[in-house]
């Protein structure tokens, strides 16, 4: 009999089903905790820059990770080819799109509108409305030519989009919209996308054809571009995320070539259906279900033999509503940091085991140091000021050596990012290298205070540079609508295009894969 979603989540989660810690993996944990004891010790018999060793180590660490990018990122200087424009759609898998929704009619509209415009266009695109209580039930009927059905059942397909569909579910949270539309989809291919991402327009192609190409893929990330408000905190959060996104995707190009790629953000990404089943979908328990998920689809590849593989897609491109103020953006990251927390613990048997590959030796113990950095960052940042404070000149000024020399090695790389992000994207707009000069320069500025805010140095994780420590049962807190209309000005065309006869949109039919505006 086949297993439901539940039961096959039963079976994969380490969460549910906990697997024997073995000793190496709790040497590897153990043994970042004493040498932060150890270095820390340091700071009280030792003088001049050993003084603050851990600063050194934690200014270290960035610093071999940024090699081991570097490294890796090194096949991006060849240009990457063009993605074939006249793909045999007959070659590529069946997709089908779920926009997870919970009160968002104000945006809604255009993001649909830039799935039905989608070249080779998903053959299913289900919208998961999470219990909704604002105007998506008159939207969707008034302007999209749906009918309600009773929860948890799908729609019938819109009279006017014939590849749209609407599921209703009780109000619970985005995992479990995401798996009640799982359940009931028929493609091949699977494709996430939150209701406040846009698509480009060959987005979906892309995606297809790069699981067309790759038998043994089985979940795929496209390349996110983080858009903030016009206004004077969101242009500073804008010009920041940027260069942050920039450096992140490189950061997971270089972890894709080892084999190691854990983070695909499920605002934009790709999977197998088939995968996604075996495995019981997206944990609900968890605070970053996207990230969990492919812990667990690595864990399932090893054990079954599958061979399975994760990777970023270049030629897929998205831009995501990203927080804009101090408040949304540290709300956002304490929860990602603290969904790390726990699929770290409840993966910790997977760290130090070769049994997983370079997963297990390299990318893991790397998260095993990043479960303590916040505390190392802290650390170093209050050495720093009981050295000012105490009058210890000649520490201070060796400290901000260190820092000076940091923050040419950032330079360097942040202008190697770029570089390489434009080569491999084909996006030679939206970065400029002078800004990218003053990223690299704040980011520097913040190696020993960044875990006042929580920062975390590593890349292999989240794109994020600081982390805020929270408590692991963080509330799923809604992100600001507030600059949406921002957001979306670039997609004006699209959105008039809704404005047709009686209040409904024109549909023109004929191009693969669905219809699309006229």
């Amino acid at each position: 009999m086949k297993k439901t979603l539940e039961q096959a989540l039963a079976l994969a989660s380490p969460r549910i089903l906990p697997r024997r810690t073995t000793p190496l993996s709790s040497l590897i944990h153990f043994s970042v905790l004493a040498l932060w004891v150890l270095l820390f010790a340091r700071a009280f018999f030792l003088k001049g820059a050993l003084a603050w060793s851990t600063g050194i180590a934690y200014v270290l660490y960035d610093t071999l990770l940024l090699a081991f990018v570097t490294w890796k990122s090194l096949p991006l200087m060849r240009r990457m080819p063009p993605l074939e424009p006249d793909y045999d759609q007959r070659n590529l898998p069946a997709m089908g799109v779920i926009v997870a929704s919970h009160n968002e009619a104000s945006v809604l509209p255009v993001t649909l509108a830039a799935l039905l415009r989608q070249t080779h266009g998903p053959a299913q695109i289900v919208i998961a409305d999470d219990g909704s209580t604002d105007h998506t039930r008159e939207l969707l009927i008034e302007r999209f030519g749906l009918t309600a059905a009773a929860d948890g059942v799908l729609s019938a397909p819109s009279s006017l989009y014939p590849n749209l569909f609407w599921l209703r579910v009780p109000h619970g949270g985005k995992a479990r919209a995401l798996n009640a539309a799982i359940t009931l989809m028929t493609t091949e291919t699977v494709m996430t996308v939150d209701a406040d991402t846009l698509l480009d327009d060959d987005a979906t192609y892309a995606m297809r054809a790069a699981f067309a190409n790759e038998p043994k893929l089985v979940a795929a990330a496209g390349i996110l571009v983080p858009v903030c408000g016009k206004t004077v905190s969101g242009r500073v959060f804008q010009w920041f995320q940027t260069y942050e996104y920039m450096r992140n995707f490189i950061a997971r190009f270089a972890w894709m070539r080892a084999d190691s790629l854990l983070l695909i953000s499920g605002a934009f990404a790709s999977f197998r259906r088939d995968a996604l089943v075996d495995v019981g979908g997206f944990d609900p328990q968890c605070l970053v279900e996207d990230y969990e998920l492919i812990h667990r689809l690595r864990r399932y590849s090893v054990d079954h033999g599958l061979g399975w593989d994760v990777r970023v897609v270049g030629e897929a491109h998205a831009r995501t509503d990203a927080p804009d103020n101090v408040g949304s953006f540290l709300r956002q990251r304490r929860r990602w940091f603290a969904g790390f927390l726990q699929t770290q613990y409840w993966n910790r048997d997977m760290t130090g085991n070769p049994r997983y590959g370079t997963l297990g030796m390299l990318m893991l113990p790397v998260k095993a140091i990043d479960t303590m950095q916040p505390i190392y960052g802290l650390t170093a940042f209050g050495l720093l000021l009981a050295f000012l404070v105490g009058g210890h000149g000649a520490i201070v000024i060796s400290i901000f050596s260190v820092i000076g020399i940091k923050t040419a090695i950032d330079l360097a790389f942040y202008l190697w990012s770029i570089h390489l992000y434009r080569r491999w994207t084909g996006k030679f707009s939206g970065s400029s290298l002078g800004m990218a000069m003053l990223a690299a320069r704040g980011r520097a500025v913040h190696v020993p205070v960044g875990a006042a805010c929580g920062r975390s140095a590593r890349l292999a994780a989240f794109p994020a540079r600081w982390k805020v420590m929270g408590r692991a049962t963080a509330l799923r807190a809604g992100r600001s609508r507030r600059k949406l209309a921002t957001f979306f000005l670039a997609r004006q065309r699209a959105l008039a295009s809704l404005d047709g006869p009686p209040g409904r949109p024109r549909v023109r039919q004929g191009i693969p894969g669905g219809a699309r505006f006229e």
